[in-house]
């Protein structure tokens, strides 16, 4: 039994106060937001919890438990809040939050709020905005170390996905006294994967086989952190990146393995929606390895678990993926179908650089041939032109494998979309 399961039980004990059993749910959502359990999360607060960027029921509680509900409510509601104005309405409930613990004298409580709040304007993109927080955060902060790496960790994610990857190496090799057996396991699993981002993102830009070389080994430090941590779920997501980084290399086999690894730990967590993802991975593999029929069967089970959620732009990846496996085994008819269908899906979702590459698979599969006429080649290109002018993305062509050309990827933000994994998910 972990200390969350001790948690959960002691909220059964008929002697707690209000205000006693309110903390005690606080503190176990807050287990639960940490390990990407959202659901569970929300049932944690109970009669707390009024909904998605919803005011908790905080009657009757005193300021300082207030402030403890109000802030795993705005936190929770900005991981859930999907619809418009999600994220301003979870804003509003950490600034409350933060307002209360400044009010009380709890600078520590008032800095880590600044970071949560931080992270709302990052999902809006906001980088500036994300920035000013942070700086105000850093300021209430005195000799908390765990709080500083925290927000050392907030600052790397808003300028990663800014594209400053040269400022993220900076700031994370300047910092990294920080991460040493003070903090948690987790907050260095944390450090050393954006760690490992910055330098594979540096090192594909740069040309710099060296930073991959540590990217391999950043990588392998996150996934023991997170080994250490119990976050298997986590663990498994960099055992993805860390493949994929390999097969950019042309390593396939290592690549393979920890895919496998990443398998057994998602199939015995029943995670199928990141296990999908490491399907898409693996798929990748196969197409370079030339194995275009393993790569159809294994991205067929990822594109039903796609089509059965909500996230739109990892399924349009992976039927870009699709379209181009069909080509190779001549199927040409559907891997036209699935290319198009993989634009129109990334384009309706705002994943514009996705959409862009599977405007130009399809004209590096089908435009040199009867099967496209050449103004509809022309007019493809025109628009995957205006759906990638912006993007940081060097190069794209399937046909090439990591040694010898380059590949599109990563959201995160790792493609874009499937980078969640590939980049961040925690």
């Amino acid at each position: 039994m972990n200390l969350t399961d001790e948690h959960l039980r002691e909220l059964d004990s008929p002697s707690l106060t209000a205000d006693e059993r309110a903390l005690l749910r606080c503190r176990v959502a807050a287990d639960f937001i940490h390990a990407g359990q959202y659901e569970q999360a929300r049932e944690a607060l109970g009669e707390l919890w009024r909904g998605t960027g919803e005011r908790p029921n905080v009657e009757g509680l005193a300021e300082r438990t207030a402030a403890e509900v109000l802030l795993q409510a705005g936190v929770l509601s900005g991981w859930l809040g999907k619809q418009k104005g999600a994220q301003d309405a979870a804003k509003d409930l950490i600034s409350e939050s933060a307002a209360l613990f400044e009010k009380l004298g709890e600078a520590k409580r008032a800095a880590g709020a600044r970071a949560d709040l931080a992270i709302c304007y990052w999902r809006e993109g906001a980088y500036q905005e994300a920035r000013a927080v942070l700086e105000s955060a850093a300021a209430l902060i005195e000799e908390n170390t765990e709080l500083k790496a925290k927000t050392v960790l907030c600052f790397s994610v808003v300028e990663s996905s800014a594209g400053r990857y040269g400022d993220v190496l900076r700031l994370l090799t300047e910092a990294a006294p920080l991460f040493g057996e003070d903090v948690s396991h987790r907050l260095r699993g944390i450090f050393h994967n954006e760690l490992a981002i910055a330098l594979r993102r540096l090192g594909t830009a740069e040309r710099r086989q060296d930073y991959h070389d540590r990217a391999i080994i950043e990588y392998t430090a996150a996934a023991y952190h997170f080994e250490q941590a119990g976050r298997e779920q986590y663990a498994a997501s960099i055992e993805n990146n860390l493949a994929f980084l390999l097969y950019k290399q042309g390593r396939y086999a290592e690549a393979h393995e920890h895919l496998d690894r990443a398998q057994a730990k998602l199939t015995r967590l029943k995670d199928s929606g990141t296990l999908a993802q490491v399907d898409e991975t693996r798929a990748r593999v196969l197409i370079a390895e030339l194995r275009y029929k393993d790569a159809e069967r294994v991205l067929a089970g990822a594109i039903r678990t796609f089509e059965k959620g909500d996230e739109s732009a990892l399924l349009a990846e992976a039927l870009t993926l699709q379209g181009v496996v069909l080509a190779r085994l001549w199927v040409y008819n559907a891997s036209i179908n699935a290319l198009r269908r993989a634009a129109e899906v990334a384009e309706s979702a705002g994943a514009l650089t996705s959409a862009g590459q599977a405007l130009l698979a399809l004209i590096e599969e089908h435009g040199a041939t009867w099967r496209m006429r050449p103004g509809e080649v022309y007019e493809t290109y025109l628009r995957a032109d205006r759906l990638l002018r912006k993007t940081q993305d060097a190069g794209f062509s399937w046909g090439q494998t990591p040694a010898t050309g380059s590949n599109a990827w990563m959201k995160t933000t790792s493609g874009h979309a499937s980078s969640f994994t590939r980049r961040r998910n925690v």
